[in-house]
């Protein structure tokens, strides 16, 4: 089984995500070969795992790692992961994922919403033959509610010329930060850590979230088609305005509203006007430095759990990840 690259420098790590994707297809049990066929195509289309990857790294913070508990809970959150990809697609309305074509481009809005339902479904049937208490199961729902209002209020900003910075980071908090905020508590817990080091599981997943989805963001205005893996400015077309161009249209409004009122009509050469007036005007530059804010909070926080091999893979991990440019 294969997974991305950038775990073969950890291969304890790379076992244990093998063994978190064969668990994934072990719960996989629906009857309709298109909705089977396209989950197994998601779990092997090459996605990085961060997410599961934090909870197995967080899973040692505690007094009582348990390697059979920490893989039960890497695989709900990251099919709870696939669940959010696929709605969001249907959100976006996505042709590509990775490469691949999303269901709902395949099968229809439809069958991709059963489909992301279906995984809601896998990820707490997985977790709840693990779970040590409801006050657990109990924190993981309360928190997919978070990531689904992330999703919602994204939907409610759609083309909105007037959006905030607070707007947007309220918005990635939930969509994106949300979810590895869960993935490193989540391991923290299944480990038995302390309250405390909830608290700085907690804070270093969200605030590695945080800076994530910024960078993600910002490779929408810089990168080729081939290292992002979507079309490139796909989210000014579709009326999702991320932070480059909310910092510059905060300052020139007048330069931006006459293609911006063009929403889904803009052209291609719309577009590349587009991404030079937000470099021009240091759009890109700003959302880079709000990244680098987060990526040295969620450092700070990584520093506080217990000192291990661990800790330092998740620095590690986390500069590399965090400093991507495609």
């Amino acid at each position: 089984m294969q997974i991305n690259a950038m775990w073969n420098n950890y291969p304890e790590l790379q076992k244990d995500l093998k063994e978190v994707l064969v668990t994934i297809e072990k719960n996989i049990k629906i009857r309709d070969k298109n909705v089977a066929e396209n989950i197994n195509a998601m779990i092997h289309s090459g996605g990085k795992l961060l997410r599961p990857a934090f909870v197995l790294l967080t899973a040692q913070a505690g007094p009582e790692y348990n390697a059979d508990r920490s893989i039960a809970v890497a695989s709900a959150l990251e099919v709870l992961h696939m669940a959010t990809l696929i709605h969001d697609d249907v959100i976006d309305d996505a042709d590509m994922r990775r490469g691949v074509p999303t269901i709902h481009s395949k099968f229809g809005r439809k069958y991709a919403v059963y489909t992301g339902d279906y995984l809601f479904c896998v990820c707490f049937k997985i977790l709840s033959a693990h779970a040590d208490s409801v006050e657990n199961i109990d924190f993981n729902s309360k928190n997919i509610e978070k990531i689904l209002m992330g999703e919602l209020n994204q939907m409610k900003d759609l083309y909105h010329t007037n959006v905030t910075l607070k707007d947007y980071l309220k918005r990635i908090s939930g969509k994106t930060a949300q979810l590895f905020a869960l993935s490193c508590y989540s391991g923290a817990a299944a480990s038995k850590a302390s309250r405390k080091l909830l608290y700085h599981a907690k804070n270093a997943g969200h605030f590695i979230g945080m800076a994530f989805q910024i960078i993600d963001d910002i490779l929408d205005y810089t990168s080729t088609n081939d290292g992002l893996g979507k079309p490139v400015l796909s989210d000014v077309k579709q009326g999702n305005y991320s932070l480059p161009l909310i910092y510059a249209l905060q300052q020139h409004r007048d330069v931006f509203l006459p293609l911006l009122i063009k929403k889904e009509a803009m052209t291609e050469a719309d577009l590349e006007q587009l991404a030079t007036l937000i470099r021009q005007y240091n759009g890109i530059e700003q959302a880079f430095e709000l990244a680098d804010k987060y990526t040295k909070k969620a450092i700070n926080e990584i520093n506080k759990l217990p000192p291990g091999t661990y800790r330092k893979q998740m620095l590690t991990i986390t500069t590399n990840v965090l400093k991507r440019d495609k």
